[in-house]
């Protein structure tokens, strides 16, 4: 070794450069009133405080390979279980704006035949809607009620794939 950047020191009560801290055990009345250090002598380098210890003292500054691993472990599940949750939020949000659009469409239908002032017959009808650039498919079931002046008008939309998405209802009255 080279005696200019390096110089051995024994660990002795003085705290400091070239003083070993991690062992300093103080009696609480002053920083010289230390007990004697336990280690053997550490390799300082020159000018950088602090003293190097045994390979021991060293591992367990830092974290095991079972420690990062298991922390991996936990940080992907929480990733997952995050990426998991926007999926879930963005095929909400798709599923709401087409449930939107089609109420609009039903609600066309169903003004459209108050609007023709016209008693609507029992039966059903089928009919196409776009809104918002997608298709929907619809059906009008119309059955009687118990008074006859009224008929029940029920709007069952469908997405393209006939999927459905929701039904709507309204009562039409005898102009």
């Amino acid at each position: 070794m080279d005696d200019a950047l390096h110089k051995v020191r024994p660990h002795g009560p003085a705290v400091g450069p070239g003083g070993c801290a991690a062992c300093w055990r103080g009696t609480g009345t002053s920083p010289l009133a230390v007990r004697a250090c336990r280690r053997t002598p550490a390799v300082v380098k020159a000018g950088r405080p602090g003293a190097t210890h045994t390979r021991q003292q060293r591992r367990s500054r830092g974290f095991t390979l079972l420690e990062v691993l298991v922390a991996l472990a936990v940080t992907a599940l929480a990733l997952g279980a995050g990426l998991r949750a926007a999926g879930v939020l963005t095929d909400n949000a798709q599923r709401l704006g087409d449930v939107l659009a089609a109420q609009w469409c039903a609600d066309n239908q169903l003004a459209e035949m108050r609007l023709q002032r016209v008693f609507p017959g029992a039966g059903d009808s089928s009919f196409e809607c776009e809104q918002l650039g997608r298709r929907y498919n619809g059906k009008l079931v119309t059955r009687s009620t118990p008074n006859p002046n009224f008929r029940r008008v029920d709007a069952d939309m469908a997405d393209a794939d006939g999927r459905p998405l929701l039904r709507l209802t309204a009562v039409m009255g005898r102009p």
